[in-house]
C-alpha cells in the first residue's frame, strides 16, 4: 500500500499500519513477559475448578447409573470394561481417568505441532486435573436421584458446565474436544458442542451392538445436555455483533488499539443524530462473546460516553476469524 494514500482525516494508511504493528509487537512482548505469565497463571485455578465440577458430575451422577460419557471418555469406559471382561478388575479405584489420560497422549503430540504452547500447557494441566479429580472424588453405589432420566440430565449439565469453564480459560479437557478445537482453528465453521454430538452418535452407534438400548439412549441424553451446557459457557464460540456510536472527532487511537489488541477489523460509518443533527461515528465490529469485555474496556477508555449495542448469537458467513482464546 502506497504511503501517498490518505484517510479522511489526512493520516496516511501506511502510518496507521505502522502504529498497529508497533502496538502488536508491544503486546506480544507483554504476553511473553511476566505480565502474560501472571495472566495465564490466574486461569489455572479456574481450570482446576472446571475439572472438579466435571469429575463431580461424572462420579456422583453418571457412574452409579452405569452409563457412558461421550467422546474419548466414553471410549475409556469401554476399554475399562473390556479389561474387566478379560479378568482385570479394578474395584478399588476408578481407572477411567487414567485410561483417558493415556489415550490423550497422541492428541497432545498432534496439538503440539498446530497449537500455541500456552494452550497445550493449560490443556495438559486440565486433563491432569480431570484425571486426579476422577480418582479423588468418591462415587456413590446408588444413583442420587430417583429417575435415570433425571440423573442423566443433571450429569450432562454439570459435566458440560465444567468442560465449558475449562474451554473458557483457553484450555481444553482433551479428547474429542481437543480435536474439535483443532478443526475450529483450521476451518472455523463448527463448534465444540456440534463436533461432540457427531462423535457421540458414532460412539453410541457402536454401543448399540454391545449394550441394551436404554443404556445407549440415556447415555446419549447425557451427551446432548452436556454439549448444550458446554456451548452456553464456551463464550469464544458465541459470535457477537457490537455497534458503537461515538462523538469523538479523532478515533484513530481507539481503532489502533482494537486492531492490535483484539486483531479485529472495524467498519466505520458516518451518521447524524435525527433530533440534534449532530455528527457521530458509528463502528460495527464482529467478535466472540469472550472478547466483549475487552472491547468495551477499550471503547470506554477512549470515550466513556460511547453508546454500545451488543447482539449475541449472530450467524456470520465469510472470512471471520474463530479464536480459541
Amino acid at each position: 500500500m502506497q504511503s501517498s494514500e490518505k484517510n479522511t482525516d489526512g493520516t496516511s494508511t501506511q502510518s496507521v499500519e505502522e502504529r498497529v504493528r508497533k502496538e502488536e509487537e508491544r503486546i506480544r512482548q507483554e504476553d511473553m513477559g511476566s505480565i502474560g505469565a501472571r495472566r495465564e497463571g490466574l486461569k489455572l485455578p479456574v481450570i482446576l475448578l472446571g475439572a472438579a465440577i466435571y469429575a463431580f458430575g461424572f462420579n456422583v451422577f453418571l457412574l452409579p447409573l452405569h452409563l457412558y460419557a461421550g467422546g474419548m471418555m466414553g471410549f475409556a469406559q469401554l476399554f475399562r470394561d473390556l479389561l474387566s471382561w478379560f479378568g482385570l478388575s479394578f474395584t478399588s479405584i476408578n481407572i477411567t481417568g487414567i485410561l483417558y489420560y493415556i489415550m490423550n497422549i497422541p492428541a497432545f503430540i498432534i496439538a503440539l505441532r498446530r497449537m500455541r504452547k500456552r494452550f497445550i500447557v493449560k490443556t495438559i494441566f486440565a486433563v491432569t486435573c480431570v484425571t486426579v479429580m476422577l480418582l479423588v472424588i468418591p462415587h456413590p453405589a446408588e444413583p442420587i436421584l430417583d429417575t435415570v432420566l433425571g440423573n442423566a440430565m443433571v450429569a450432562g449439565l454439570i459435566c458440560g458446565s465444567g468442560v465449558g469453564l475449562i474451554l473458557l480459560m483457553g484450555a481444553c479437557d482433551g479428547g474429542v474436544n481437543l480435536i474439535a478445537m483443532l478443526l475450529i482453528s483450521r476451518r472455523g465453521k463448527t463448534s465444540v458442542g456440534r463436533v461432540s454430538i457427531v462423535a457421540n452418535v458414532i460412539l453410541y452407534g457402536i454401543m448399540l451392538f454391545l449394550f441394551d438400548i436404554p443404556t445407549v439412549i440415556y447415555s446419549l441424553i447425557y451427551a446432548v445436555f452436556g454439549s448444550i451446557a458446554t456451548d452456553k459457557i464456551h463464550a469464544q464460540n458465541i459470535s457477537t455483533q457490537v455497534t458503537i456510536l461515538t462523538k469523538l472527532e479523532d478515533t484513530r487511537d481507539m481503532e489502533v488499539e482494537v486492531l492490535s489488541r483484539l486483531y479485529r477489523g472495524m467498519t466505520e460509518v458516518d451518521a447524524n443524530g435525527i433530533f440534534t443533527g449532530e455528527r457521530v461515528k458509528m463502528f460495527i465490529v464482529f467478535i466472540n462473546k469472550y472478547e466483549s469485555g475487552r472491547l468495551k474496556g477499550i471503547i470506554r477508555a477512549h470515550d466513556p460516553n460511547a453508546f454500545i449495542v451488543e447482539t449475541e448469537g449472530v450467524r456470520i458467513e465469510g472470512n471471520f476469524l474463530r479464536k480459541l482464546e
